[in-house]
Protein backbone atom coordinates (compact mmCIF):
# COMPACT_ATOMS: atom_id res chain seq x y z
CA UNK A 1 0.00 0.00 0.00
CA UNK A 2 1.25 3.31 -1.19
CA UNK A 3 0.13 6.29 0.48
CA UNK A 4 0.44 9.68 -1.87
CA UNK A 5 0.37 12.82 -0.36
CA UNK A 6 -0.33 15.28 -3.48
CA UNK A 7 -3.85 15.43 -4.55
CA UNK A 8 -3.27 15.76 -8.17
CA UNK A 9 -0.84 12.91 -8.14
CA UNK A 10 -3.31 10.30 -6.66
CA UNK A 11 -6.26 11.35 -9.19
CA UNK A 12 -4.24 10.76 -11.74
CA UNK A 13 -2.70 7.41 -10.30
CA UNK A 14 -6.66 6.48 -9.61
CA UNK A 15 -7.89 7.18 -13.01
CA UNK A 16 -5.09 5.47 -14.47
CA UNK A 17 -5.25 2.29 -12.41
CA UNK A 18 -9.10 1.59 -13.13
CA UNK A 19 -8.46 2.75 -16.79
CA UNK A 20 -5.81 0.03 -16.74
CA UNK A 21 -8.05 -2.47 -15.20
CA UNK A 22 -11.76 -1.82 -14.84
CA UNK A 23 -13.29 -4.51 -14.05
CA UNK A 24 -10.91 -5.36 -11.24
CA UNK A 25 -10.93 -2.10 -9.82
CA UNK A 26 -12.09 -1.42 -6.66
CA UNK A 27 -12.63 2.40 -4.87
CA UNK A 28 -13.62 2.17 -0.42
CA UNK A 29 -14.14 5.37 1.09
CA UNK A 30 -13.40 5.48 4.91
CA UNK A 31 -14.43 8.59 7.11
CA UNK A 32 -13.56 8.57 10.64
CA UNK A 33 -15.76 11.59 12.39
CA UNK A 34 -14.11 11.35 15.78
CA UNK A 35 -10.52 11.97 13.99
CA UNK A 36 -11.60 14.22 11.75
CA UNK A 37 -9.71 12.05 8.95
CA UNK A 38 -10.71 11.23 5.09
CA UNK A 39 -8.87 7.36 3.87
CA UNK A 40 -9.12 6.68 0.29
CA UNK A 41 -8.19 3.49 -1.17
CA UNK A 42 -8.75 2.07 -4.73
CA UNK A 43 -6.57 -1.13 -5.45
CA UNK A 44 -7.19 -3.95 -8.38
CA UNK A 45 -5.68 -6.45 -6.24
CA UNK A 46 -2.05 -6.02 -7.21
CA UNK A 47 -1.18 -2.15 -6.67
CA UNK A 48 -3.16 -0.52 -3.98
CA UNK A 49 -2.93 3.56 -3.65
CA UNK A 50 -4.39 4.90 -0.13
CA UNK A 51 -4.79 8.92 0.31
CA UNK A 52 -5.27 10.39 3.51
CA UNK A 53 -5.97 13.62 4.49
CA UNK A 54 -7.65 15.57 7.72
CA UNK A 55 -8.38 18.62 5.92
CA UNK A 56 -11.81 19.93 5.28
CA UNK A 57 -10.43 21.87 1.67
CA UNK A 58 -10.35 17.88 -0.30
CA UNK A 59 -13.56 17.56 -0.02
CA UNK A 60 -14.84 19.56 -3.10
CA UNK A 61 -12.13 17.88 -5.07
CA UNK A 62 -13.06 14.21 -3.38
CA UNK A 63 -16.38 15.02 -4.92
CA UNK A 64 -15.40 16.02 -8.32
CA UNK A 65 -13.22 12.34 -8.20
CA UNK A 66 -16.16 10.78 -7.16
CA UNK A 67 -17.96 11.73 -10.43
CA UNK A 68 -15.30 11.10 -12.80
CA UNK A 69 -14.96 7.67 -11.28
CA UNK A 70 -18.55 6.64 -11.73
CA UNK A 71 -18.38 8.54 -14.88
CA UNK A 72 -16.24 5.97 -15.90
CA UNK A 73 -18.01 3.15 -14.24
CA UNK A 74 -21.18 3.59 -16.24
CA UNK A 75 -19.49 4.51 -19.39
CA UNK A 76 -21.79 7.59 -19.73
CA UNK A 77 -21.30 11.47 -18.65
CA UNK A 78 -23.05 13.23 -16.06
CA UNK A 79 -25.85 15.35 -17.67
CA UNK A 80 -26.01 19.02 -15.75
CA UNK A 81 -28.99 20.63 -15.46
CA UNK A 82 -30.25 23.59 -17.36
CA UNK A 83 -29.95 26.62 -16.50
CA UNK A 84 -33.35 28.48 -14.73
CA UNK A 85 -34.70 31.08 -16.92
CA UNK A 86 -33.82 34.61 -16.59
CA UNK A 87 -37.45 35.57 -16.47
CA UNK A 88 -39.35 34.62 -14.11
CA UNK A 89 -42.96 36.14 -16.29
CA UNK A 90 -43.67 35.29 -19.89
CA UNK A 91 -43.66 38.47 -21.88
CA UNK A 92 -47.36 39.49 -22.50
CA UNK A 93 -48.15 38.15 -26.34
CA UNK A 94 -48.33 40.84 -29.24
CA UNK A 95 -51.64 40.36 -30.86
CA UNK A 96 -54.05 39.06 -27.71
CA UNK A 97 -56.64 41.64 -27.15
CA UNK A 98 -56.84 42.77 -23.41
CA UNK A 99 -55.10 43.98 -20.96
CA UNK A 100 -51.54 43.65 -21.33
CA UNK A 101 -50.38 43.33 -17.78
CA UNK A 102 -48.30 39.36 -17.12
CA UNK A 103 -48.91 39.47 -14.09
CA UNK A 104 -50.28 36.42 -12.33
CA UNK A 105 -52.47 36.24 -9.22
CA UNK A 106 -52.10 32.86 -6.76
CA UNK A 107 -55.10 30.95 -5.79
CA UNK A 108 -56.24 30.99 -2.30
CA UNK A 109 -56.17 27.84 -0.55
CA UNK A 110 -54.05 24.48 -0.79
CA UNK A 111 -51.95 24.43 -3.31
CA UNK A 112 -51.76 20.64 -3.77
CA UNK A 113 -55.36 20.62 -4.53
CA UNK A 114 -56.20 18.64 -0.98
CA UNK A 115 -58.99 19.63 1.19
CA UNK A 116 -57.79 20.65 4.96
CA UNK A 117 -58.65 17.99 7.87
CA UNK A 118 -59.82 18.69 10.79
CA UNK A 119 -58.25 18.35 14.18
CA UNK A 120 -60.15 15.52 16.27
CA UNK A 121 -60.97 16.45 19.83
CA UNK A 122 -59.77 14.94 22.59
CA UNK A 123 -62.08 13.26 25.01
CA UNK A 124 -61.30 14.29 28.97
Amino acid sequence: MVYINSWQEYQDAAEALYKKSPFKTRYCVKWKSSEGKLVLKITDNVSCIKFKTYSSIYLNRFEALNISLMEKMQNRRVVQPDPPPSELVDPPARNSPGPTSSVTTAASGPTSGGVKKKKAKKKK
